[in-house]
Parts: structure tokens; sequence; C-alpha cells
């Protein structure tokens, strides 16, 4: 089942408002927050600007994704390996609210996701 447009509405609204409040206006020539959907699922990027003057593009590196099971309408959360590889993350249950996993992101008590 597709993701429903009401619910990619929503968790676009409060990706956009996670991602511009978590990185402060001073650096963000520096470093941001994005977001990208694919299909029912939603990973969220850290981009930095680049570090040398040969180097023209930003450099992008997956931090969470979230999947939508359209069967049970809930998001599960997702980590990444070194090798950008996705491993659900047990530490959350499954939500149909999108903050639950926001705030598990954001408080990282693993330190998984933003080390």
């Amino acid at each position: 089942m597709p993701l429903p447009l009401l619910i990619k509405t929503l968790t676009e609204k409060k990706l956009k408002k996670y991602c511009e409040n978590k990185i402060p206006s001073h650096v963000r020539d520096k470093i941001t927050l994005s977001f990208k959907f694919r299909g029912n699922s939603v990973t969220i990027f850290e981009n930095r600007a680049p570090w040398h003057p040969d180097i023209k593009e930003w450099s992008s590196m997956p931090i969470a994704q979230m999947r939508y099971d359209g069967k049970t309408g809930k998001w599960n959360l997702y980590c990444a390996d070194r090798n950008d590889r996705w491993h659900e993350y047990y530490d959350v249950e499954p939500t149909k609210n999108i903050d639950v996993i926001l705030k598990e992101i954001e408080d990282d008590p693993t330190g998984i996701f933003w080390g």
C-alpha cells in the first residue's frame, strides 16, 4: 500500500521543522539536515560543505530512516551501519506518531544516530 498523501504531507511538515531546528542558523553554511522520500520510506541526511577547495559538492551521510507500514499504519525506525545498510532499530516500538520516532532520533540514547 503506498504512503497516503495526508501522512506524507504531515510527515514532510514535521521533518522540515525538525531539520531546521536541529542546526543553528549561524552554521548552516557548513552543515544542514535534509530528508528524502522514496516509496514508503523517508531518510534523514546530514549534509556537510566541501572541506577542500578542489571539492565543489556537499557530502551527505544518512542518519536515520523511517519506513511506513501500510497494513498497520505505523512507522518503523532504522539505523545505518558503516556500509550504509539499514537495520531495524528495536529500542522504540513501531508507532503511528512520527514525533515519537523523531524524539528517539534526537535523544539518541544508544549513540547510533548522532554518535
